[in-house]
C-alpha cells in the first residue's frame, strides 16, 4: 500500500486550472455575507480559489467566476483588496 498523501486540488475561478491549495489564494463568503481573503485557508465560509496572479484575478472579475462560486455580488472594493494582496504576496 502506498502512503502518498493526496494533495487537495482546487480550481481557479479565473483560468479554470486545477492547482494545489498552497498555490492559490482563498476567498470566502462568511455566514454574514462578508467577503474575506482567507490567507490561512482555515476560516469558515464558502470558499473560492484564485491563482496568485493578477491575470487570473482579472479573468475571474470578467467571467464573474468568483461571484458564481460564492453565489453573491462582489464589490469593486473587494477586487481592489485582492489586487493589493496579490502584490504583497509576490513581494
Amino acid at each position: 500500500m502506498s502512503t502518498t498523501k493526496k494533495i487537495p486540488l482546487r480550481q481557479c475561478t479565473g483560468c479554470g486550472q486545477m492547482k494545489s491549495k498552497k498555490e492559490m489564494i482563498r476567498v470566502i463568503k462568511t455566514s454574514e455575507d462578508e467577503i474575506l481573503i482567507d490567507l490561512s485557508g482555515k476560516k469558515n465560509g464558502r470558499g473560492a480559489y484564485i491563482c496568485k496572479s493578477e491575470e487570473c484575478l482579472n479573468k475571474a472579475m470578467k467571467n464573474r467566476g468568483l461571484e458564481r462560486s460564492l453565489k453573491t455580488k462582489i464589490s469593486q472594493e473587494i477586487f481592489e483588496r485582492l489586487k493589493e494582496e496579490l502584490k504583497e504576496s509576490h513581494g
